[in-house]
């Protein structure tokens, strides 16, 4: 009985502990990112990301910064904090 509930216990932290991977696999949190990055912005990592609109979204950063990253009439990637 000892070692089941050490087993679930184990799992239960496995599960717990990696939730914050599944959201770091998310190819589009990954491409906003990269691209907040690129442009020079500070974010450590994206908490969370609305898509507005096709090439057009809202993201928030684990160190409080949220940006409006979109693809404006030329053509060009544009980022503005919010």
């Amino acid at each position: 009985m000892k070692q089941l509930l050490s087993v679930l216990t184990l799992m239960t932290l496995a599960c717990v502990g990696s939730a914050p991977l599944f959201a770091a696999d998310d190819p589009v949190l990954q491409d906003l990112k990269v691209t907040i990055a690129l442009q020079g912005f500070p974010c450590d990592e994206i908490v969370s990301a609305e898509r507005n609109a096709d090439s057009d979204y809202t993201a928030s950063c684990r160190d409080g910064n949220r940006y409006h990253v979109f693809v404006n009439a030329q053509g060009r990637v544009v980022i503005e904090k919010l």
